[in-house]
């Protein structure tokens, strides 16, 4: 196959400047320090991990941190940085052509490129889509000036952003009945709320460990709304650094509407001629009183409520970025649109691979892992990509990455350190399970969830020293009938037992 004049060619070409890209361009490089890498990114700053520590077999933590691409360009001399988004890929002729008019031949291509955020109203000026930190930028210039906002979404970046908003009054809306729904149930939920409003410190009141089975219940899909504005994800300490602070003297003032979802935006000229009411921030006394206030924009919800605000944030998940690689290609794509990938991270075309957000694991998943648009994962997929790459350049066989066995992840919310492990909410495990859970007010709350005597998954929230333990317990599927209740009994020491 000749390469056209001007086009440039390499054995490995990676897409996309996040944490899987170049984690992925890393360790091509360290395996293959002959050969030039290709790293092409529409973002003039990189996504590097540092500080990287493994806590225990499966649980990493990491910080994440911008670099220019000199940086790592003087790293790994073999790595070549392309700053230019890419316009289209001709997978029959393995080839990449740029925004900025270049094209280049790949042997291997691994497609990172990330996701972008879901906005619940496309080109709306009041409504801020938060999920990089060039948005969250955008966000603390708009609040400083902001009375009240409207918060949409219940993932972890709408519960860390509830919480370190001060002096500004917040209206968060969420689907669920609960907050947080993506890491935690109702009863992590309820531990963390006082976090909201509190100022003094509380009490540690012990609470009794109780066990209880699960009402069904079915997640609805909700449209994927577009958007072109793109950047690396936030990771869990997106907010250090940013002030966060409204106009008002008060700390912390959320009111949380459940089990609604946005159903109408008005401006203020919009409302005006509705001749509707619309409500000012509910107060302790129940009855509703309507505002005063003039806002420049409205949110009505789907529970017939109207707010008025300043501005509206969206934080309602991602939808995997595949648009630029889609025209001409035959992918086999995922029910979240991801592009698929078998367990050696290739996707449905000769010589393609995909890592991070912008891939689906197609692969059957062993019992106690699964895919969740992470950090971790996203690093975890760039480096097993580069292996499978490198194994298949070279002829060689590759098993499934041990780092796929459990699904782990450590995090903090509301200044508490939280591990999640295995199906930590009974994920596809029916109705088939029961939860046993510890807490102790203002100081941890321990959730595992068991199937048949074996412990399935497990949320820790402050400081338990139980991960270790847990994620042992749930690798190994040991029958832990016998315990009973006694496994979560905080004058046992859990971990002699299973040492």
């Amino acid at each position: 196959m000749a390469a056209a004049p001007g086009a440039a060619r390499s054995r490995f070409v990676v897409v996309g400047g996040g944490i899987a890209g170049v984690t992925c361009a890393e360790k091509l490089a360290m395996e293959f320090p002959s050969e030039d890498i290709f790293l092409m990114t529409a973002s003039p700053v990189l996504k590097a991990v540092t500080n990287f520590r493994q806590v225990s077999k499966t649980l990493e933590e990491f910080d994440v941190e911008e670099q220019p691409s000199s940086l790592l360009e003087k790293r790994y001399p073999n790595i070549k940085v392309i700053q230019s988004g890419v316009k289209q890929l001709r997978s029959d002729e393995h080839k990449i052509f740029t925004e900025d008019g270049k094209e280049y031949m790949y042997e291997k291509l691994c497609l990172c490129a990330g996701a972008k955020p879901k906005l619940i109203f496309e080109g709306n000026p009041y409504v801020l889509g938060i999920r990089d930190t060039d948005s969250a930028q955008a966000f603390q210039k708009n609040l400083a000036q902001a009375e009240r906002i409207v918060v949409v979404g219940n993932g972890g970046i709408a519960l860390e952003l509830v919480y370190e908003i001060q002096g500004c009054e917040v209206i968060w809306a969420i689907k669920d009945k609960a907050i947080g729904n993506t890491f935690f149930d109702a009863g992590a939920a309820e531990f963390l709320i006082p976090k909201l409003s509190a100022e003094k410190r509380e009490a540690p009141i012990q609470c009794k460990r109780t066990k209880y089975t699960m009402e069904g219940s079915e997640e609805k899909e909700r449209p994927i709304a577009a958007s072109d504005k793109l950047g690396s994800a936030l990771g869990p300490d997106w907010h250090e650094g940013l002030s966060l602070k409204g106009t008002k003297e008060f700390s912390h003032k959320v009111h949380i509407e459940i089990l609604c979802e946005v159903k109408k935006i008005y401006l203020q000229q919009e409302f005006l001629q509705l001749q509707q009411t619309s409500l000012a921030f509910p107060k302790e006394e129940k009855n509703v009183e309507s505002d005063e206030v003039l806002w420049p924009v409205y949110v009505e919800l789907t529970n017939g409520k109207i707010y008025g605000c300043n501005f509206i944030v969206s934080a309602t998940g991602v939808v995997p970025n595949v648009t630029p690689f889609l025209a001409g290609n035959n992918f086999a794509l995922g029910e979240d649109g991801g592009l698929k990938v078998d367990k050696h991270m290739h996707t449905s075309l000769p010589d393609i691979y995909a890592a991070g957000d912008i891939c689906t694991a197609s692969w059957e998943p062993s019992p106690v892992w699964h895919q969740m648009r992470l950090w971790t994962q996203a690093r975890q997929m760039g480096w097993y990509a580069a292996k499978c790459m490198a194994a298949d350049t070279l002829g060689e066989s590759i098993d499934l990455d041990f780092s796929f066995e459990l699904f782990a992840h450590v995090t903090k919310f509301f200044n508490y350190k939280v591990v999640v492990l295995g199906k930590y909410n009974a994920q596809g495990l029916g109705l088939d399970h029961e939860l046993m859970l510890r807490c102790t007010k203002g100081q941890e709350y321990v959730k595992v969830v068991m199937q048949s005597g074996r412990m399935m998954g497990a949320v820790l929230i402050g400081d338990t020293d139980l991960e270790e333990t847990f994620e042992n317990l749930i690798l190994n599927q040991m029958d832990l009938s016998a315990y009973g209740e006694d496994l979560l009994n905080p004058d046992i020491d859990i971990e002699d037992y299973f040492d």
